[in-house]
């Protein structure tokens, strides 16, 4: 068939198509789709490499069938009329975004019926960052990447207030979480600094939202892990730039010590406080710096034989003063007044000075040197806990000192945040009470390796660490949360789950959107195998 036949028999079919849904016939989502009745500006494609790279993601812990379609909208009116047809369809297929692909347990999949919407500005061709100085905040795709915001502002002399650690994440993906790094002690989360969102609900309506406007779906959708709608568009709040920073590190042997310390510095909201409080807990024999080793000299490496410990596991802290170039004389006197407070092993000072850029995206580097190992794109069984400055020692005892052994498979990362930094209107889940923690097991399963960095070793771990908490009678929160049942969700919600599902039923009252959550039941076709309370929890 030629293009100028092919051009004609598209146009027959679409005419046929929009008739067929005017008079009401059932017609599922394969139908309009291979007829040609979702009209966009962008493209869909059903290639088969491009349905296998949206069926998988970082985590690696699961496959999910390949989507019907993937949709590279060039605007949000694209995404609007995408979900409109699924709306309007008998079987509401699902639709899902898709950011950067960094959902640990297929969070962000469609099902074989439901169509995925990939974000990611690089393949979208939408529009660029904007930047307004004066005002001091910059409009973003809701698929642009942190690092391409962060690059874009700098022109400006600005950047945003609060980050992740690693920056090749899409705004969109992290404003439907929180989006946490060392920063959010002082500015709250990255949600907590949006100013204006655009929104694509689940009935396809394209709504611009804030606290002034659609007050209730703003709140929802921030931290709402996509149930909602999509965000199409984000206005992020920004301030001056810093030039440099003051990277520092220093070790603890005392977990009381090493948390008073961390609680103390984010108590801190000053002029005279750190930027960065962050901390990592030691437990393999061997180099401190297991992860992030491009901070350490490797003329001066740290071995945990060196430095005194009880029950062989040290504690990291990671503090960072920001400065500019004019500042560099007075810095040194501000961090030295900061240090005396502070109760670290005196032998374990280690500093660098970096650019402000370099600091915000070293994570990359470490993922370009794993990646040239082939050791990225491994499976990767995350557990992030919230979990209660109360009960943050017995966590220490029972987890750290205990369910871990020596052993461990990447980062463990723990810090503290201040419950009054989040707004309590979001959809973010923290626990009751005014200081928590946040505790981030990051390790990577070898198929290779040593018994202990085994996939099923470590998911095993993670049940283990979850019943614990659950005996002991630790309320964590899952950050990032993965829940088998409806009932696990109600209790991950606790009081916000009745506002939750109101905004569902609002918003998506047929449960299009973000089905790769499993917190609502799409009532087309079945998605996903059911799973059960036990084999979900391993995960």
């Amino acid at each position: 068939m030629n293009r100028e036949m092919t051009s004609s028999f598209l146009l027959m079919t679409f005419a046929i198509c929009k008739l067929i849904i005017a008079v009401g016939l059932n017609v599922g989502p394969s139908e309009l789709l291979r007829i040609g009745a979702i009209d966009v500006d962008g493209h869909f494609t059903v290639h088969p490499s491009a349905l296998a790279s949206v069926s998988s993601d970082f985590g690696m812990l699961r496959s999910p069938e390949e989507p019907l379609a993937v949709l590279h909208p060039s605007s949000a009116e694209d995404v609007a009329r995408l979900i409109r047809t699924a709306y309007g369809s008998a079987t509401a297929f699902p639709v899902s975004a898709r950011g950067h692909g960094h959902s640990i347990n297929g969070q962000a999949a469609a099902g074989r019926n439901g169509v995925v919407v990939e974000m990611n500005h690089g393949v979208t061709g939408t529009p660029e960052p904007l930047v307004l100085p004066d005002e001091m905040y910059v409009d973003v795709w809701g698929g642009e990447l942190w690092v391409d915001v962060l690059k874009k502002t700098l022109e400006f002399g600005l950047a945003p207030k609060s980050w992740t650690d690693y920056l090749y994440l899409t705004v969109g993906g992290t404003l439907s979480n929180a989006g946490i790094s060392g920063q959010a002690f002082h500015h709250g989360p990255q949600i907590s600094n949006v100013l204006e969102l655009d929104v694509v609900t689940g009935k396809g309506e394209v709504m611009r939202c804030s606290e002034e406007e659609n007050t209730r779906l703003f709140h929802g959708v921030l931290g709402g892990l996509g149930q909602f709608g999509i965000i199409t568009r984000a206005r992020i709040s920004l301030e001056p730039a810093p030039q440099r920073v003051r990277w520092i590190r220093v070790l603890y042997s005392s977990f009381k010590v090493f948390t008073e310390d961390q609680e103390y510095l984010i108590s801190m909201h000053g002029q005279l406080k750190f930027d960065y409080v962050e901390g990592f807990v030691i437990v393999d024999e061997g180099l401190v710096n297991n992860w992030r080793s491009s901070f350490f000299s490797p003329r001066n490496p740290v071995k945990i034989s060196s430095v005194s410990s009880n029950g062989s596991v040290l504690y990291c802290l990671e503090i960072t003063k920001n400065y500019h170039d004019s500042d560099s004389e007075t810095v040194d006197q501000e961090v030295e007044i900061l240090m005396k407070k502070l109760n670290f092993i005196p032998t374990s000072v280690f500093t660098t000075d970096l650019q402000y850029v370099d600091f915000l995206d070293r994570v990359h580097k470490a993922e370009l040197k794993l990646r040239s190992k082939n050791l990225w794109e491994v499976p990767h069984p995350w557990l992030n806990l919230f979990v209660p400055k109360s009960r943050i020692s017995d966590f220490d005892k029972g987890v750290f000192k205990g369910i871990l052994g020596n052993k461990t498979s990447g980062p463990i990362l723990i810090y503290p945040m201040n419950k009054d930094k989040w707004d309590e209107r979001s959809s973010a889940v923290t626990p009751d009470e005014e200081v928590f923690y946040l505790v981030a097991l990051l390790r990577s399963a070898l198929k290779d390796g040593e018994e202990t960095q085994k996939l099923e070793y470590l998911k095993d771990q993670n049940r283990r660490i979850l019943e614990f908490c659950e005996q002991a009678k630790i309320n964590v929160k899952q950050y990032l949360p993965h829940h088998a049942t409806q009932e696990e969700w109600e209790a991950h919600f606790g009081d916000k789950w009745d506002r939750f599902r109101s905004l569902k039923a609002e918003f998506d009252p047929r449960h299009i959107l973000a089905t790769g959550q499993r917190i609502f039941q799409n009532p087309s076709l079945s998605l996903f195998p059911p799973l059960s309370s036990s084999s979900a929890a391993s995960w």
